[in-house]
Order: structure tokens, then sequence, then C-alpha cells
């Protein structure tokens, strides 16, 4: 699950275009909406498109978003346990 973590760091940075922002600013356990990063609703449907895309992953309701992107630890779990073989 580590590698996936240092994956996401990379892709969330990316995707979102967080310049000030390196992969070391972002702790397992550290909040992703709302911490500080500054992640609001957009970014997240930003997010949930990425992972749509690369992991085959959908998180379609704001319930399981809510948890999935409580911090990096919680999403590279969801994806772990439901992203087809070999996604990931």
């Amino acid at each position: 699950m580590t590698n996936l973590i240092d994956e996401l760091r990379i892709k969330i940075i990316d995707t979102l275009n967080l310049e000030d922002v390196s992969p070391e600013d972002m702790g397992e356990e550290d909040q992703l909406v709302g911490g500080e990063l500054g992640l609001d609703s957009i970014d997240v449907l930003e997010l949930v498109i990425m992972i749509e895309k690369d992991y085959a992953v959908k998180i379609d309701n704001k319930e399981l978003g809510a948890r999935v992107f409580a911090n990096l630890k919680s999403l590279a779990a969801h994806i772990g346990e439901t992203a087809p073989e070999g996604t990931c």
C-alpha cells in the first residue's frame, strides 16, 4: 500500500496542479478535504474522475466520498480493496 500512497501523492499534485506542494508535504493521515492542502468540492470531483480513469474505481455518493477522501491512507485502502486486479 505504501507504493500506492506514494503514487497517489504524485497524481493528486499533478491532477490539481498544486505547484507549492511536494509529495513529502502530504502525510498519510493528513486531512485531504479542508485540511492544509485546502482541497474543496471541485478538487474532489477532479480526483474522483482521475481515480475512475486510472484505477477503474467509482466513488459515486457523498457518504462514500467523505470516508474515502478523509486522508491518503483511506483513499489508498479503498482503491486497493475495490480496484480490478492489475490496475494498481
